[in-house]
Parts: C-alpha cells; sequence; structure tokens
C-alpha cells in the first residue's frame, strides 16, 4: 500500500493525542505533514499547546502545528469547563509544554497551500470540528477537486449520538461546518460511533499496554486512564489506524446529511443507504483486538 500523505486537523483530546502518536510511530505507512487545531474538546489556545505538547513528547517537532478556528461557523463558541480529557485536555497530568513554536500562518492558508501545492496527493484527516476544512472549501472552492480523500471521525449514522441533541460531539460542535465538508462530493471515510464505540478500553488491555512500557508509553497510559474514567472508546485513533491497515475495518456506502434545526436534533447526521447524493463509505465494522494490537505495537516504537 502506498504511503498516505496527511494532514491531521484536531481539537487534542487525549484519544487526538494517541492518533498523532499512532501516525507518529507509523512513517512506512503515514507522512504526516502538518498539524492543524481547531476549538472542541477545549479551546483553540489549549488544543494548539497540546498540538504542540504531543509533537514534543514524539520528538517530532519536524511536523509543523498550525492554529485554526476559535469558534464554528454560524453559532458562538460552546462554553465548556472540564471534560473527559481534563482542564487542559491531556488528562491534567502535567505533560511538558513544547519548547519550539507554532507556525504562523493559519490553518486553514495552510491547508489549501498544500492542498494546491500537491494536487491529488493530500489526505485530509479531521478528527475534530470541520471548521478548518470548511473554511478551506469556502475560501478556495477548487481544492475539493484536488484532495485525494476525507477519512474523519464524527457523526453517527446508525446509532445514538452522545449530546443532549442526538448528535456526536464533534458534529454537534460546529454542524454548518459538517455539512458544506459532507456536501462536497470528495471521496471520503466516516468514522462515527457506530465503530469508534467499539474501541474500546479494558482493563485487560490496560494491563498489556503497561508491560514493559516506556516512559512515553506510561505518559500516553494514563492520559488514556484519565480519559477512560469518562469515556472507554478511543475515537479518533481509528482514522490513523485505517490510513495504516484499512482491513482492519468494515462499512457500507451512504448519503449523509447533517440536522440544523436548532429546535431539534441540532448536528443528528442522517444516514440514507442508496440515497441521492455523493455517497460517503461509513464504517461500521472493526476487529478491536487487532486495533489494540497495532495500537501497542506502534506506541512502543516511539
Amino acid at each position: 500500500m502506498a504511503k498516505s500523505k496527511i494532514i491531521i486537523d484536531c481539537d487534542p483530546g487525549v484519544d487526538d493525542a494517541i492518533a498523532l502518536l499512532l501516525a507518529f510511530a507509523s512513517p512506512d505507512e503515514i507522512e504526516l505533514v502538518g498539524i492543524t487545531t481547531v476549538i472542541g474538546n477545549v479551546s483553540l489556545p489549549l488544543t494548539t499547546r497540546n498540538a504542540l505538547r504531543v509533537t514534543a513528547m514524539a520528538n517530532r517537532q519536524d511536523v509543523p502545528v498550525y492554529a485554526g478556528c476559535s469558534r464554528p461557523i454560524v453559532l458562538p463558541r460552546v462554553q465548556r469547563g472540564a471534560s473527559v480529557h481534563g482542564t487542559d485536555g491531556l488528562g491534567d497530568l502535567g505533560v511538558p509544554d513544547a519548547t519550539h513554536p507554532i507556525q504562523g500562518q493559519h490553518a486553514v492558508d495552510f491547508i489549501i497551500d498544500t492542498i494546491l501545492r500537491e494536487p491529488g496527493e493530500i489526505t485530509l484527516c479531521p478528527i475534530g470540528p470541520m471548521t478548518n476544512i470548511a473554511l478551506a472549501l469556502i475560501k478556495e472552492p477548487s481544492i475539493a477537486a484536488k484532495i485525494k480523500q476525507i477519512v474523519f471521525m464524527g457523526g453517527a449514522a446508525f446509532s445514538p449520538g452522545n449530546t443532549a441533541t442526538d448528535a456526536e460531539f464533534n458534529i454537534w460542535i460546529d454542524p454548518h461546518a459538517a455539512q458544506v465538508v459532507l456536501s462536497s462530493g470528495i471521496p471520503m471515510t466516516m468514522f462515527g460511533l457506530d465503530v469508534t464505540r467499539h474501541a474500546t478500553l479494558t482493563k485487560a488491555r490496560f494491563e498489556e499496554l503497561e508491560r514493559d512500557a516506556s516512559p512515553l508509553m506510561k505518559t500516553a497510559i494514563a492520559m488514556m486512564r484519565y480519559y477512560g474514567s469518562g469515556d472507554a472508546s478511543l475515537h479518533d485513533p481509528c482514522v490513523t489506524a485505517f490510513l495504516i491497515d484499512p482491513t482492519l475495518f468494515e462499512g457500507v456506502d451512504a448519503v449523509i446529511d447533517v440536522d440544523l434545526d436548532q429546535s431539534g436534533a441540532y448536528g443528528r447526521t442522517c444516514a440514507v443507504e442508496n440515497g441521492n447524493g455523493s455517497p460517503i463509505h461509513v464504517i461500521t465494522e472493526v476487529d478491536d483486538e487487532r486495533l489494540f494490537r497495532l495500537i501497542d505495537r506502534r506506541l512502543r516504537l516511539l
């Protein structure tokens, strides 16, 4: 399988951090050309700080980090306190700050420039709200035909969501952005709650991860333990794992629409198999045992 050249658009977040570490640990399959950050699990300053912290953890300061959007496209940003990710987004463990700087260019412009420079080569991997991706498509519509594919974590096609409106969190934060992206006609693979809820952290899996753990592994495990006390599913690493070994997953094609009615199921993703529109490949099944063996094996390489 050819190496994937990717941009990870993220809101770290513990599961985002594990997704990034998994990408760093897989250079034969993945070339991470940049990381872009967005508001989501925590505020934009914190998601950006955390992206830099994770690159420093992995000694990959060569991978540039670009700050993006600090609020959704339409509605004001959501005020959030502590969550399953902790107040700082990485489990409040005191992960050291990075000493290398953020890039000066805005994330939206980096996305546009990279795709125009390498047409047909770049896979976009949004694992947080899709605000940066949507604004890139709005600002420079020509990139839609030049994006190789989008592989994203978000939505719940055939299962309940995890917010008050029954939407999945990433889509709920900025459903207008999600609708822009999902209706773009770009080849797309969706990792929603239908599949990511099966990527669960268990006592046995933690015990396996902890065997002969390196210092980096111990930090990653501590983050996952904090996060796992509130959400036992490693949602975002499924995207990275798919780019490493797509045989871990199976899915179906469906047309996805986003509910934008603020008085209803705001942000809910509605899936119709054989519907009118551009179909998205919706992942519905995972070999979770092989997935966690992959995560364990690769993180040890760091």
